[in-house]
């Protein structure tokens, strides 16, 4: 696999994961159901900012180490 395809997936997942961080900030703060759902509800939106945290921060750490090595091929 090319590093142009690793990556557009990484950067596909770093959007994935920014999005379910929001998706769960706005289901804790503003979703009316996810409270009516109790401790259920909490858990949703806890597990949607978790995985979101889980698919975003390793990407942007992997894409800074191939940002590194190409700068340094460079020079």
């Amino acid at each position: 696999m090319s590093d142009t395809k690793i990556i557009l997936i990484l950067k596909i997942c770093i959007s994935v994961g920014i999005s379910l961080i929001l998706l769960g900030i706005y289901c804790h703060n503003f979703s009316n159901t996810i409270e009516m759902m109790g401790i259920n509800g909490i858990m949703i939106s806890a597990m949607c900012v978790a995985f979101g945290m889980v698919l975003s921060l390793p990407t942007k750490m992997y894409l800074t180490f191939i940002l590194v090595n190409h700068e340094t091929k460079l020079t």
